[in-house]
């Protein structure tokens, strides 16, 4: 298949991009006389018709009715799933981490990462990998034997 060799003077829109301009006021029989498009009376029709960006038409406008933002809200913020110590003493697992609790449906898939709370007594062994552990939640875990492993 041969290709030919495009030249400036071959360059033309494709069909239908291009249209003939609206030419107003010139006479009843163009279709576009009179009024010139702009509609009979009022503040459009006028000539230096400029509304301010957001007008509504003298009702109050959006952009005054809504509250102001305030404050600004991070991205990549890590959403902890909080576990207590007493929770940890009612479960059978030897080893506790986000992913086992995702999977049991303790938490839903929207917690990250795991943080430890000392609420509670724990008796049993257990290991536990988390992010962040209180200081009496670590101590709570590692005075019934257990490890308190930072994830």
């Amino acid at each position: 298949m041969e290709t030919k060799e495009i030249k400036l003077d071959d360059l033309r829109p494709a069909d239908g991009a291009v249209r003939k301009t609206k030419r107003v006021g010139r006479g009843m029989s163009s279709g576009h006389g009179k009024t010139s498009t702009r509609g009979h009376r009022g503040e459009g029709q006028r000539s230096g018709n400029s509304r301010k960006v957001g007008f509504e038409g003298g009702q109050m406008p959006a952009y005054r009715k809504l509250p102001k933002l305030k404050g600004f809200k991070l991205i990549n913020t890590i959403v902890y799933a909080e576990l207590n110590v007493s929770d940890i003493e009612k479960m059978d697992e030897k080893v506790i981490d986000i992913n086992m609790l995702k999977e049991k449906g303790l938490f839903s898939q929207k917690y990250q990462e795991l943080r430890v709370l000392g609420n509670g007594e724990i008796k049993r062994k257990v290991t536990i990998k988390a992010r962040h552990f209180t200081k009496s939640a670590k101590e709570k875990i590692e005075a019934a034997g257990g490890k308190a492993e930072l994830a």
